[in-house]
């Protein structure tokens, strides 16, 4: 009796899950115009010349079956793989999953991301580093430099990331993955400028400790790859500073960063979602890593014990929802994301979820807010036109989704770790 109980219920559950995959299946309208158009006082400055702010949204909603398993659907607007815009921070993401995956495929005993790390210099301008400030055990770590690129974005971690992977092979990772519409080819920040394109083809030797032993030791890397893309829209504005002079020309972007709004938004995914996204697509982390992962993709400044971030406001690197706001977050939104911000570019990449009400739902964002056309000048409209939308936007798509109906509420302990 208890089996054919048991029969009878798996063949109710399964009948429930055919019928909700399969209305989930049918094509649903972009809702996006739609709710930009409703919301038009916060909305309109940007939307009536979007391909002037170089706009592009991607939202995916997400609906759980009765296992908890997720499904997506994705909207997206202005989106184009091809057209250049300039990523900025939002780089140090991928940078941070591969020198994780890096770790696990080195099979190194005792080698994790806690090891303490030493750089060294072979030519200029590299320089050398043994000892980190702002870590709790004073010296540099993968695990620490990654908590400082979610938490403050910070430049010289992506740095010494990049160097631990080397260019050529931070872009191979990707691109086997899946993720062609990347090219990561430079340090960033004020140090990175000191980098030319030739002088990143060379990554500092790096060893790795744990006490006095050496754990692990990787020479200087020179990476002779050529990642030229045919990208559009790679010559911008009409003039730009250098070294306190103005040119009056094009910059050139053609040998900077570049990272497809689609491959972020995908990457993310892949990290929130393992089990739903392609085995190829998928980065090689442990289970420890991705509960760790999404403590620090959602971590806020103040609950991170480093003292020097105490200070600064939740929304410090929270775009989408927040706009870079001071108040407090609510404890029951979390926001796994990773932003950038340079040239009058500001980008968002989140997955956003609130487990008061069971909302959750990924959307990213890019757009350029630079009116007079120049670069390097510090005139741009970060804090009048583009922080405004982007906060405006988060906000507009998480009001919609409260009002979307789920035939089951998510169960979020898998992400939170409980």
């Amino acid at each position: 009796m208890r089996g054919r109980f048991i029969f009878i219920l798996s063949v109710l559950l399964w009948c429930m899950n055919a019928q909700w995959l399969s209305a989930q299946s049918r094509p649903h309208p972009n809702p996006l115009p739609g709710l930009l158009k409703k919301h038009w006082p916060q909305t309109g400055t940007v939307m009536q010349a979007a391909k002037d702010y170089e706009l592009q949204i991607i939202y995916t909603q997400i609906d759980r079956d009765s296992l908890n398993q997720p499904h997506f659907q994705t909207y997206d607007l202005y989106t184009n793989d091809s057209l250049y815009y300039y990523p900025a921070s939002t780089v140090k993401m991928p940078a941070a999953f591969l020198a994780l995956e890096k770790l696990n495929q080195l099979h190194i005993r005792d080698l994790d991301r806690d090891s303490r790390l030493a750089f060294r210099a072979v030519r200029p301008p590299q320089t050398e580093v043994e000892v980190d400030s702002s870590a709790p055990q004073g010296y540099p770590s993968i695990g620490h430099y990654i908590k400082k690129i979610f938490l403050v974005s910070d430049n010289d971690a992506f740095n010494r990331l990049y160097e631990f992977l080397g260019q050529a092979e931070l872009n191979r990772r990707l691109h086997d993955k899946g993720y062609q519409h990347c090219r990561i080819i430079h340090r960033l920040g004020s140090e990175g400028a000191a980098f030319g394109p030739e002088d990143n083809q060379f990554t500092n030797p790096v060893a790795a400790y744990r006490g006095a032993a050496q754990l692990y030791f990787q020479g200087e890397v020179h990476s002779v790859a050529d990642y030229d893309f045919a990208l559009q829209n790679e010559q911008k504005g009409v003039a730009y500073f250098k070294q306190g002079e103005r040119i009056e020309q094009s910059f050139d972007f053609s040998r900077k960063n570049y990272c497809a709004l689609r491959d972020l938004h995908d990457m993310l995914q892949a990290v929130i979602f393992p089990e739903a996204v392609a085995l190829e697509r998928r980065f090689d982390l442990k289970p420890d890593d991705y509960r760790w992962l999404y403590r620090w993709l959602s971590g806020r400044p103040r609950a991170s014990n480093v003292p020097a971030y105490a200070e600064l406001p939740d929304g410090y690197v929270k775009f989408l929802m927040y706009g870079g706001a001071t108040e407090r977050i609510p404890e029951s939104i979390h926001v796994f994301n990773k932003v950038g911000f340079a040239y009058g570019y500001l980008t968002d990449v989140a997955y956003i979820m609130d487990t008061a009400t069971g909302v959750e739902f990924m959307l990213a964002a890019t757009i350029h807010v630079n009116a007079n056309q120049t670069y390097n000048d510090n005139v741009y409209e970060y804090d009048s036109i583009g922080l405004p939308f982007l906060r405006n936007l988060g906000q507009i798509i998480y009001e919609h989704e409260l009002t979307r109906e789920r035939a089951f509420r998510p169960d979020f302990s898998k992400i939170l770790g409980n």
